[in-house]
Formats: C-alpha cells, structure tokens, sequence
C-alpha cells in the first residue's frame, strides 16, 4: 500500500498513525530469492569436485558463502505419515522445501496419505504478483522442479501419455488416474507447467510437450504457445531481451553432462582373484585403472546452466517487472543422475556448472542487495571419497571395496578414490545424510544453524512474501 507521508496530519493521533504506516510501507517491500539445488549434492559430492576442480588447498565458490547451516530431509510413510523414513527421493524433499511439509516418497506437491494438493511458493508469490522461473538441466518436468508448481500422487506422471497404468522403470506402474483433468484433476506435469503462469521455464524435457493434451487435438507444446510462451530450443535462441514468459525446452529428456570418464568409462568393481574367491585372506585383488575426465560430445550445444540462468533473470529482473520482486529456483540435476549411473567425472562437471552459477547469482545479487542467495541439496548421493587404496595396505590381507571404484587422476598428480557401494543393482541409491544449506549475507537472521527442510520454505517465504 502507498500512503502519502507529508504534513496533511489533523492531530497527534493522525500523525502518529502516518509515521506507522510510512514505516511499514518503507521496511515491507519484498525481496528476491535465487534458491539453487545440487541434486544429491552432499558434502561427499562437493569434497570429491572441489578435489578435482581447484585441489585439495582450494576453495570453491560455494566455500566461500558467509552464511552456513544444514539441513536434515525428512520423508514420512504414506500409509502412516507418522512414520518416519530415513532415505528421501527428489519429488519428497523438494516437495519439503516448495510447500513446507514433509510428504512421502515419489509425491510432487501432494500430501502423504490423503493426497491433498500443498500450496507451493510459486502459487503464493503469484498471488502477490511476484514471477517465478524454474531452471534445470534435468527436464523441467522432473521431480525436482516440479514440486514448485505441480501436483500429482507420484513423480513418473510427466505427460498425458504417463497417467494411466504406465510402465516407468524396470515394470513398475504409475498410475495418475485421481490427477486427470477428468475427474477433476489438473492434468499431467506437463500440462500443469503450461497452466502454472511460471514467467520462465529452462532445461530439458522436449518429449514430455510433443503428446496430444488431455482432452485437446494438439500437443502440450501448442498449447504453451498459446498460452503465451515463448518457446526456445537451442543455446542460440536465448537472449536477454523481451518480457514474454519463456519456454526453453533443449533435449529430449536429461540434458548431457558436460563430462565424462575416460571413453565413457565408469565406476568398476575390484577383481578378486581365483584363490582370493576361495578364501578372503589368501590372493590377490585388482583395482580398477586409474581415469581421466573428458569432455562429454554430446553436450556440444548444450546451454549451460550458467547461461540459463543468466537468461531468467533477466527476464525476470528486467523489463517492466525491473521493480518487482521475483522467486527463481536453479536445480544442477545431474550430481545425482551420474551418480546413480556411478560416473564421478559426470557429477564432477555438474557441480562446476553449479559454482559457476553461482557466481552468476552473487553477481546479480551485488546489483540487487535485497536477493537472498540459497544453495542446498535434496538429499544425498551414493558417492563416497574412500581411500584410494585401503588403509589396511600394509596388512597381509586383501582388504577392498566391496562397491564399484572409480579412480581419477586430479590436477594436484594423484588419484583420488571414488566408491559406489549402496547396491548391486544398475542403479545407485540415495543417501540418508543432513545436506548444506549455505547462504549470501542477505541470509543473516534468517537462516539458523540448523534446520529440518521444510523450514527452507518458512525462510523463502519470510524473504519473498515481506
């Protein structure tokens, strides 16, 4: 509210009540919030980049935050949400972080138990006018960015294709019946974007926009445009001119990783010999050869995340809404997607994308003091810095890893031990680890020592919704 603050005061009591309302309109105005996720971006995966990037004696962007504090991921049962678990998944803990409330594996802005829709940030700040944008290199229907404006009983529904009786993974069903817009649902993530009024959307995810709508002749795509979007398809396309909501849509899923190991090679299990298989004290064991990172080709004309970035802020920040306040949340996908694959050199190159992001922020944040910097991370990742030989060496005994091991050759002239050990499967899982949650000066008193996830949403909220 505006109210004039000059000598037009009748009496003392008129005064008195102008100075209040001069002063709560002046100390009020809301700010911005930058909110990055590293995907599985615990300590482990941050010490095991840092390692490589800048060695052992360097410091990386994030280390470098004034603010720091963590996070302990909470997830509940769905048939008893009184039931704690002690691993979440992306869907539930970004959940945590965009609606407040610790929900249940797989679940994207609904409750455990009895389904119900959470309010999300993005829905409140739109309820003050304030835009929003969501950057990813995962699709931006994935479960992490689209818990800020989606919701559905579980992750797999991204497409209209997805929401009956679908075969997701290793024949399990996801099954979207109660979401569609015909029992009075709101449709698949897709199509839920579309209606969300997101100002930005960035990442990948093109093949969840090609299938025909619910109920429409035409494809989730045309029906963005109609609504108004923008739409971009390559690194090219971006720019920083124009007010439109914008559409960015540059792979058909996941977008490729910026590096790889060596000939695509991965994490690989020690080789026991014949006699060591008879007995665990005699033989010999085989460790894996040593890598080195590469460039991944098929990340050539990729945008980075950097880029990205650059671009929904400007249009957010720019423009007619220059005076405005705006919420963008970052999610660097991939720390967590190589990880489950056991590629570190994937990981590695994924949390560089994000420091350097990050310095994009910080820079914008210099330019526009009241924007509050977050960086944290859903959960955590199978990756695990061992040793790269076992402690044990000098014991007669063949002691090693029971995981697969990677080991990279780093810039410092070592070789740095990298272990995936939390299954057998062709998928690593998630870890149950408290994950940082690191701050820009802006974050003083408002980001305490310690905090359960959903309380990163009350600090979001406290700054954006002034």
């Amino acid at each position: 509210m505006n109210y004039h603050c000059g000598k037009s005061a009748k009496t003392i009591f008129a005064a008195l009540l102008f100075v209040a309302l001069c002063s709560i309109s002046l100390t009020s105005t809301a700010g911005n919030v930058i909110l990055i996720i590293g995907d599985g971006m615990d300590d482990h995966q941050i010490t095991i980049a840092r390692n490589y990037l800048v060695g052992s004696r360097g410091k990386l962007t994030l280390d470098k935050l004034p603010l720091r504090s963590t996070a302990q991921v909470l997830t509940v049962d769905d048939a008893n949400p009184n039931r704690p678990i002690y691993v979440a998944d992306s869907a539930n803990s970004a959940t945590s972080m965009a609606s407040g409330v610790a929900t249940s594996i797989g679940r994207v802005g609904t409750s455990a138990g009895d389904d119900r829709d959470l309010v999300n940030i993005v829905e409140l700040a739109q309820q003050q006018g304030i835009k929003s944008g969501i950057v990813s290199t995962a699709s931006i229907t994935d479960a992490t960015p689209s818990a800020f404006y989606a919701h559905v009983n579980t992750r797999d529904c991204e497409n209209p294709e997805m929401m009956v009786q679908a075969e997701t993974y290793y024949k399990t069903i996801a099954d979207c019946s109660p979401d569609l817009k015909s029992n009075g649902g709101l449709g698949s993530i897709s199509e839920q974007l579309v209606d969300s009024g997101l100002h930005v959307a960035l990442g990948g995810g093109m093949q969840h926009f090609v299938q025909v709508a619910e109920g429409s002749g035409q494809s989730v795509l045309q029906l963005a445009k109609k609504a108004g979007y923008q739409v971009v398809t390559r690194a090219t396309e971006l720019n920083n001119n124009g007010s439109d909501k914008l559409l960015g849509l540059f792979s058909p899923s996941t977008m490729p990783v910026m590096w790889r190991g060596e000939d695509d090679r991965v994490a690989e299990k020690p080789i026991p010999s014949l006699l060591n298989r008879l007995h665990w004290a005699l033989g010999s064991v085989t460790y894996p050869e040593p890598m080195d990172c590469e460039d991944n080709p098929e990340y050539v004309g990729m945008p980075s995340l950097a880029l990205m970035t650059e671009t929904a802020l400007s249009r957010l920040a720019g423009g007619d809404s220059g005076a405005d306040s705006f919420f963008l949340m970052i999610e660097s996908a991939s720390i967590d997607k190589q990880s489950h694959e056991r590629k570190a050199c994937g990981s590695i190159g994924e949390l560089q994308q994000l420091d350097e992001t990050l310095d994009l922020a910080l820079a914008f944040a210099k330019t526009h003091p009241d924007t509050l910097v977050l960086v944290t991370a859903d959960h955590g990742q199978a990756a695990q810095l061992v040793a790269e030989r076992t402690l044990f060496v000098d014991i007669p005994v063949p002691v090693y890893s029971p995981g697969h091991v990677a080991r990279i050759n780093t810039r410092e002239g070592e070789i740095m031990g990298v272990n995936y050990a939390t299954n057998d499967f062709f998928s690593e899982e998630h870890t149950g680890v408290n994950v940082p949650l690191l701050s820009n000066d802006v974050g003083q008193g408002l980001v305490p020592a310690m905090v359960t996830q959903p309380e990163i949403f009350d600090i979001i909220k406290s700054h954006l919704l002034k």
